[in-house]
């Protein structure tokens, strides 16, 4: 069983959502996936709908191993020098992030 954190995130204000994503993928992912501890899995869903009035422009999802694994990540992010902190300052809106450990229940609908 994995362990699996999704975290909602509002671009910094005076971004445009192309400069967001551009931003997150290019300069954050490989940021985050430079750190001693990585997750599993590291999806971004991006909100594509115009009139977004949510709080959030994108849906992240990391999955681990185990917690514990998720507790040296979390450690890792924020571990002196490590850079995250900082570079999320440069695109996000850090007051409207929100994250949440999840216990994810799949269906699967084809055969």
């Amino acid at each position: 069983m994995s362990y699996k954190m999704v975290a909602f995130l509002a671009k910094r204000e005076g971004l445009s959502m192309e400069e967001f994503v551009d931003y997150y993928e290019r300069r954050h992912v490989p940021l985050v996936l430079s750190l001693p501890e990585k997750p599993n899995s590291y999806v971004r869903n991006y909100i594509e709908t115009s009139d977004n009035d949510m709080g959030f422009d994108v849906v992240s999802e990391l999955r681990f191993e185990d917690e514990d694994a998720f507790k040296r990540w979390i450690a890792a992010m924020f571990a002196p020098n490590s850079g995250i902190p900082e570079d999320e300052d440069q695109f996000l809106d850090r007051r409207h992030t929100r994250s949440h450990v999840v216990r994810e229940y799949p269906t699967r609908c084809v055969e």
